[in-house]
């Protein structure tokens, strides 16, 4: 089986799910909506789109990290 997500030939693809879902679950949490809204509302960000992308190291940074660049990405759009 070929791993979806892999960085210098190490299969980090449950690394980036679990981070996926941890930050889901600070977007539900903070915003006050489910886990699948917060999936909706996260996936077409360019912060989904960075930890998606190994070559980034997004995955290596912490939840409330990543969730506060998503906040950042959200308040650049809404101005």
């Amino acid at each position: 089986m070929d791993s979806k997500y892999t960085y210098k030939g190490i299969d980090i693809t449950l690394d980036v799910y679990e981070k996926l879902t941890d930050v889901l679950e600070l977007v539900s949490e903070h915003d006050g909506i489910p886990f699948d809204e917060a999936f909706r509302v996260f996936a077409p960000s360019h912060t989904y789109e960075a930890l998606a992308d190994p070559r980034t190291l997004m995955w290596s940074e912490s939840a409330p990290f990543i969730l506060d660049e998503f906040q950042r990405e959200r308040a650049k759009k809404s101005c």
